[in-house]
C-alpha cells in the first residue's frame, strides 16, 4: 500500500516518507478500512515533533488518527456485513503504530463508525479527534438542555463543533473569538451571542447576556482565561479545559472555589472508552440531522503531506485533510 511515515521525530520535510508498506490485516475483533480522506490534527504534529519531550512511542509511526473510508476486510469475530460499509475512524494511531495516513488502516471495530451516506468523506474524516474532544467538554458532566454553555475559541475545530453540539443538546451558547473583526464569521444559527476578547470588558459583555452565569465553559486557553472564567461561571459550573497557552497556569483558587467550580481537564487519547462510544453515536446522529458542520480548509493529496503538517503546525482556519489514492 502506498502509505506516509516517520522513523526518527523532527520537522515535517525531514522526517516523513512516502512509499510502499505491505498491507495490514485485521486481528481479531478489527476491521481493515480503505482509507479515502485523512484528517491531520494539532496531536498529529505534536507528536512528530517530540512536542514536551515525547518519544518515538513505536520504531516507526504512521501519523493521523481520523480518518473516512470504506471497510474492506475484517478479522475473527467481526460480521462480514461490514464489508464495503462507508465509515468514520478515530483514534487509529492512539497507542498503536499505525494510523491513517495510508491507502489501508486497521482498527478494533468500534473505532470505525457507521457513516450515514449524504454524509461526506470530508466530514467524517474531521469527526474524530476534534468532535470527540468538543462532546467530552459539552456533555462531560452532564446534559446541557436549558443551560449557558460558553465555548471560547469557536473558530476553531474543537470550539466550532462543541458550540454546534450545545446547540444540538438544546443549550443556549455564547461564544468568544479573539478579534472583532472575526465576529461576522459566526454563525448566529448556532452561537446565540458572540463576544470578542480583544473588547474592553469582554466578562462585563458575558455576563449581560448570561446575569446568572454560565453553566459550563468550554475552554481552549486555560491560562489566559482563567479570570475571564472565574468572572462569568454561576455556582457549580464546570470549566472543561482541553488546552493552555502556559503549561503551568496560574488559577483564581479562592474565586473559583466559592463558586463550587468544577475543573474538568481533558486529554483524548485517554477518555473512558463508553464516554467515546457515546460521543460517536451522538456525533454521527448529530451530523445526520444537519446539526454538524465542519469548515473544511487545505487539502492535499498524500505525497504533500509535509505541507498538511506544515500547514497545521502554522495555524490558520479550516480542517486541513489529506486525500488518499
Amino acid at each position: 500500500m502506498l502509505a506516509s511515515w516517520y522513523d526518527r521525530q523532527g520537522p515535517a520535510a525531514d522526517v516523513l516518507q512516502v512509499g510502499e508498506l505491505p498491507d495490514p490485516e485485521p486481528g481479531p475483533g478489527e476491521v481493515r478500512v480503505r482509507v479515502t480522506v485523512s484528517g491531520v490534527n494539532p496531536g498529529d504534529t505534536k507528536k512528530r515533533r517530540g512536542w514536551l519531550g515525547s518519544s518515538m512511542p513505536f520504531p516507526r509511526v504512521v501519523p493521523h488518527s481520523d480518518a473516512a473510508g470504506v471497510v474492506d476486510a475484517v478479522g475473527e469475530g467481526i460480521d462480514a456485513h461490514r464489508i464495503g460499509q462507508r465509515v468514520w475512524v478515530h483514534g487509529a494511531q492512539s497507542y498503536r503504530p499505525f494510523g491513517t495516513a495510508a491507502q489501508y488502516t486497521v482498527v478494533p471495530a468500534p473505532q470505525a463508525v457507521p457513516l450515514p451516506d449524504q454524509l461526506s468523506d470530508e466530514l467524517g474524516a474531521s469527526l474524530g479527534i476534534p468532535g470527540i474532544t468538543a462532546h467530552r467538554t459539552v456533555f462531560g458532566d452532564g446534559p446541557v438542555d436549558g443551560r449557558t454553555v460558553l465555548v471560547h475559541g469557536v473558530l476553531g475545530g474543537v470550539g466550532s463543533l462543541a458550540a454546534q453540539l450545545a446547540r444540538w443538546g438544546g443549550a443556549t451558547v455564547i461564544a468568544t473569538v479573539r478579534r472583532g473583526e472575526d465576529l461576522d464569521r459566526v454563525d448566529p444559527a448556532v452561537v446565540s451571542h458572540a463576544v470578542a476578547l480583544d473588547r474592553d470588558d469582554p466578562a462585563e459583555a458575558i455576563r449581560a447576556y448570561a446575569p446568572d452565569g454560565v453553566h459550563r465553559v468550554v475552554e481552549v486557553a486555560l491560562s489566559d482565561n482563567a479570570d475571564l472564567d472565574t468572572a462569568v461561571v454561576a455556582n457549580d459550573a464546570v470549566v472543561a479545559a482541553y488546552a493552555t497557552r502556559d503549561d503551568r497556569p496560574r488559577l483564581p483558587f479562592w474565586p473559583l472555589l466559592f463558586h463550587n467550580v468544577t475543573l474538568r481537564l481533558l486529554g483524548s487519547d485517554d477518555f473512558p472508552a463508553e464516554a467515546k462510544r457515546q460521543a460517536a453515536r451522538d456525533l454521527t446522529a448529530a451530523a445526520a440531522v444537519g446539526a454538524l458542520t465542519v469548515d473544511v480548509g487545505d487539502r492535499y493529496p498524500l505525497d504533500e503531506i509535509a505541507r498538511a503538517h506544515d500547514r497545521v503546525d502554522a495555524g490558520g482556519r479550516g480542517r486541513v485533510l489529506v486525500t488518499v489514492p
